[in-house]
This record gives structure tokens, sequence and C-alpha cells, in this order.
């Protein structure tokens, strides 16, 4: 698998983690969903692009907004540990490795 079909997949596999997360009877959702869905946010500007960057250029363009997500992610999985759901920081720490191992292909 490319790095644009895993980047592609990283974006799916974070939407499906704040899925997961969101309780459906929340109103208001909670600063760890906000961090996850900012995470969601960053990544998903470039999925549909991804595959028109030059692969010259995947570092640079992929790994700003790698870490922006990245640290997201591990905001939110200090506030989930925080607020004692250790399974939900489990499936957030998950993410940031898959993150993680991306970052490391670049």
């Amino acid at each position: 698998m490319n790095i644009s079909d895993r980047y592609r997949q990283l974006v799916n596999d974070a939407r499906a983690l704040l899925e997961t997360l969101s309780p459906p009877d929340a109103a208001e959702p909670g600063r760890e969903l906000r961090s996850v869905n900012q995470a969601v946010q960053e990544l998903a500007e470039l999925q549909e692009k991804v595959g028109e960057i030059p692969r010259i250029r995947l570092e640079s363009q992929l790994t700003p907004v790698l870490l922006k997500a990245h640290g997201y992610l591990d905001r939110a999985r200090l506030l989930l540990e925080e607020d004692g759901r250790e399974d939900a920081a489990a499936a957030v720490w998950e993410m940031e490795q898959k993150v993680y191992r991306l970052l490391n292909e670049l």
C-alpha cells in the first residue's frame, strides 16, 4: 500500500474512532471529543488531494498535518485517562501509533 492510500485509510480510521467515542445522547461534546474532532478535520483536509501530491513533496506536505493530528490525539488521550476512560484512551493511543508509523514511513 502506498503512502497516499495509507493516509486515506488513516483518515477513515480516525473518523471511525470519533464515531465510537461520541456518545449518541451527548448534546455538547467534551474536550477530548473536540480534540479528536480537530485531529480528524486536520487529516481530512488532505484526504482527497493526497494522491495529487508529487512523491518528492509528500514528506513536506504531510508531516505538519500528521504532527498536528498526533498532538490533538495525544491531548484527547490524556483527557480520557484523567476521566478514567481507559478503553477509550487505549483506542486513541492506537490511532496515535498509526499516525506515528505513517510519519516514520515518510
